[in-house]
């Protein structure tokens, strides 16, 4: 059989010394009182980094950075595939169809301290909006248009996430 080299995936974000992040922002607890605090820059290898500190304190909890872009068709995609390495802790992956929509598509992923790539069907990400589970269908993977890293664990914690590539196959 004959591969004929056809790349099936869409690449979301791939990171580089040059790459332009001023469309990720951060979103964190204190659009709610909280008081968590972190930040998004490129390392000197040209990874993402997610990093900061999550703080329980008036009634915080969570910390997220966002990259927004123009809609895509993704029909047709199965999953994302996301090439990172954490430090062990539990994040959220999120995706949305539309970024006014108010709800977001999330699957958890668990993190070592090693580079590893994480794969999430699109069809498990479910619809919550605030952190409560919605009673709606699951992602449709028609359309993308935003997708998220957020980390909120029910503790006071550090954290640090290194991004390189995010695509879709």
């Amino acid at each position: 059989m004959v591969s004929l080299g056809i790349s099936s995936n869409m690449v979301i974000f791939d990171f580089n010394k040059e790459s332009d992040i001023s469309d990720w922002k951060i979103v964190n607890d204190v659009v709610m009182g909280g008081q968590s605090r972190s930040k998004f820059y490129l390392n000197d290898e040209g990874h993402g980094v997610f990093k900061g500190t999550v703080s329980l304190e008036n009634n915080g909890g969570f910390s997220s950075v966002r990259f927004r872009f123009n809609q895509k068709n993704i029909e047709g995609y199965k999953k994302v595939k996301l090439r990172l390495k954490g430090d062990g802790k539990r994040y959220q992956f999120g995706a949305k169809t539309n970024k006014e929509d108010q709800q977001a598509y999330i699957s958890y992923f668990e993190t070592t301290k090693e580079w590893q790539t994480i794969e999430i069907l699109l069809s498990d990400l479910s619809p919550t909006f605030r952190g409560r589970k919605l009673n709606m269908p699951n992602f449709p993977a028609e359309e993308l248009e935003e997708i998220a890293f957020m980390i909120g664990n029910k503790v006071n914690e550090n954290f640090e996430l290194v991004i390189d590539k995010i695509s879709l196959e």
